[in-house]
């Protein structure tokens, strides 16, 4: 192939990926699956690699790429990036329009939700990206560029001819249940969490290496030009255009014909607050001629055409009674708020997280202190901050403990972490937590062994190590508080069912850093045995597809490790099954499936086995690569997004007939 031909066929690449990354990440409507995307993508990176003179910055081979920076450089916005004035009733509101009236007549607004994110500015020159910055005092902001490129709903390279040469605003977020996904594989992986979604965006944007940036789930919706070298004329146009260039625009905007009309459509807005996937914390209003955002003007701090109306916000003010600090499975020490009885958003709120001991001493909370607690949708309530107006002198802060405070043995902090842990393997604590993720319904299932049981079992002494859990006789478990002949029975018979789960379970129960039910599934499927598993090598995992660096490195230091080498052939001993079946029909090989919604003839753990024992897989969440989507009772959102992107969605019955 000549030199023309190869450049020819980068640029068809380069457009048909392009295409495809719009079709998933702006429409939500995928025409290739994630195999055939990553064909494509591959076969681009290897001609832009023999022919690395004709690869460019809009490629998207490009979106993520580079050695980690040093630093973030400071640039300057084409335009300042001004803040909005805050109102907090309608008729401030109405004052607001009465101010505008002033200056103009025959007012058109455009309304829309306001997103809680953080705010970036993105340029384009000729249609290509070439920069994206943080809001920063308004008129410079970091050069964020690099990790902007992996967040997929940006387009490196601008569609149509409309829009060339601009300057766009924007709010990058994390969505809800991304956000909730991502803390749950944290916690899982023994790894530290964040504190709400707002947070996680704006620590992702701050991040160093883009490469750490790309796995967190970060999207954005873009909502205004801010410079742009064709006349535009309304805000309304200024989107459409915006859509057309291939941005992603919030479906709630909305043009209103007067500040009426706003006001209706604000309370319409606040209403569907809990039902999106993102936070809102208010909405918009923006005067829609472009004519009149130049004859309103600003000040030096906000524009005069437009306004933010905040909604209500699910906070409330309470005492600050103690700070308990729990010690998870893996070692690490939580603070947490035990809080004075109060009401959040219509629940009430007893407990709030305070996330880490940095967060701690950066928000400066003590107890004793009236603190403000916040709660977003479902998401575990916050303590946002302390109100220092009510200090009487005799609050008192925690501080990290020296020692554990369960086991009293040193804490140990590394350099790269936040994370403070017990390295106590025979932690209490820390016993206690890993006895209930090995007995949780993802991994072997025990049913009525939950941790009010773990600790009367731990308390009574009859157990100090996972595998004393089969050692439990019917004399011991009716000498605990609450058990009579039947529960006790109930308890054995599921014990003694949970030797028999499959080998995925297994690895998932065993608790291995940064290995989750995903991984667990991926490893059973290529070894044979747990004791094949164990003799592998680091270099051999990381070759693995799915698996990362970080768990290869943690399964063979977990299997080099003689307590956990005793505690396999202790369950080995006991007659735990340590290897995979033989698998006579694979018709599901590798065939993703996600649960909506309760089943109602079959347990889900009982469904996820019948589909790993014929090759497939169970995913946790969404995505364009999901085979089937099976629709139980009471669906969540995860059937929304399923139809959005067009997934095969089947029935309780049609999904019996598939695995028979």
């Amino acid at each position: 192939m000549g030199k023309e031909q190869i450049k020819k066929e980068i640029q068809k690449l380069r457009e048909e990926l392009d295409f495809h990354n719009y079709k998933y990440y702006i429409e939500n409507s995928p025409i290739i699956s994630d195999y055939e995307y990553d064909q494509l993508l591959k076969k681009l990176e290897k001609l832009e690699k023999e022919n690395p003179e004709l690869k460019t910055a809009d490629s998207p081979t490009q979106r993520v790429g580079g050695q980690p920076l040093e630093g973030f450089e400071t640039v300057e916005h084409m335009v300042p990036m001004l803040s909005l004035a805050n109102t907090y009733t309608y008729d401030e509101l109405r004052d607001f329009d009465k101010r505008v009236k002033k200056y103009v007549l025959d007012v058109e607004y455009v309304v829309e939700p306001k997103i809680d994110g953080a705010g970036i500015a993105l340029l384009y020159k000729n249609g290509i990206f070439i920069r994206g910055a943080t809001r920063g005092d308004g008129k410079k902001g970091d050069d964020i560029t690099q990790n902007l490129k992996t967040i997929h709903s940006i387009p490196l390279r601008l569609r149509g001819n409309v829009l060339k040469n601009v300057e766009v605003r924007g709010e990058v977020y994390m969505s809800i249940s991304g956000f909730k996904k991502y803390n749950s594989e944290q916690e899982k992986k023994g790894e530290m969490v964040f504190a709400n979604p707002r947070n996680a965006s704006a620590g992702s944007l701050r991040q160093l290496d883009p490469s750490i940036v790309s796995k967190r789930p970060l999207d954005i919706f873009v909502y205004f030009v801010s410079y742009s070298d064709i006349d535009l004329k309304t805000q309304e146009n200024a989107l459409n255009a915006l859509k057309e260039a291939g941005f992603r625009i919030n479906p709630l905007v909305k043009k209103v014909k007067d500040i009426e009309e706003a006001i209706k459509y604000c309370e319409k807005l606040e209403k569907l607050r809990d039902s999106l996937d993102y936070d809102v914390d208010g909405a918009v209003l923006k005067v829609n001629s472009l004519v009149q955002h130049k004859i309103l003007g600003e000040t030096s701090k906000n524009p005069r055409w437009s306004i933010s109306y905040k909604f209500t916000a699910k906070q409330s003010t309470t005492r600050l009674n103690n700070i308990d600090i729990q010690v998870g499975r893996t070692g690490v020490l939580t603070p947490v708020a035990i809080l004075e009885p109060v009401e959040v958003g219509g629940v009430t709120v007893s407990r709030a997280t305070l996330h880490n001991f940095d967060e701690l001493k950066r928000k400066d909370i003590r107890v004793g202190d009236y603190v403000l607690v916040e709660r977003s949708g479902d998401v575990i309530p916050q303590v946002v901050q302390s109100i220092k107006e009510k200090r009487t002198g005799e609050e008192k802060s925690k501080i990290i403990p020296k020692k554990c405070p369960i086991c009293q043995t040193e804490i140990i902090r590394s350099e790269d972490e936040v994370a403070v842990r017990c390295p106590n393997k025979y932690c209490p604590a820390r016993l206690k937590w890993r006895i209930r993720y090995f007995a949780s319904r993802d991994a072997m299932d025990i049913n009525h062994l939950g941790e009010s049981t773990i600790d009367k079992l731990l308390n009574a002494g009859f157990i100090d190590n996972i595998s004393d859990i089969y050692s439990l006789r019917k004399e011991d478990i009716l000498k605990l508080e609450g058990f009579k002949d039947k529960s006790a029975e109930n308890l054995l018979e599921s014990i003694e069912r949970s030797k028999k789960q499959d080998l995925s379970r297994l690895i998932y129960g065993l608790g291995i850093r940064h290995v989750g039910k995903y991984a667990s599934q991926i490893l059973a499927r290529k070894y044979t045995s747990i004791d094949e598993l164990a003799k592998t090598t680091e270099e051999e995992l990381k070759q693995i597809d799915g698996l990362g660096d970080k768990s290869a490195e943690a399964i063979v230091t977990f299997f080099a490790t003689e307590e956990n080498i005793a505690l396999i052939k202790k369950l080995k001993d006991i007659g735990v099954k340590t290897k995979a079946e033989k698998k006579q029909n694979l018709k599901l090989q590798n065939k993703k499936f996600v649960f909506t919604g309760g089943l109602s003839t079959i347990s889900r753990p009982e469904a996820s086995d019948l589909i790993k024992q014929k090759g497939g897989i169970i995913a946790s969440s969404i995505s364009k690569d999901i085979d089937y989507v099976i629709l139980g009772d009471k669906p969540g959102s995860n059937l929304d997004k399923a139809k959005k992107l067009n997934l095969k969605i089947i029935d309780e019955d049609e999904f019996k007939k598939l695995v028979s």
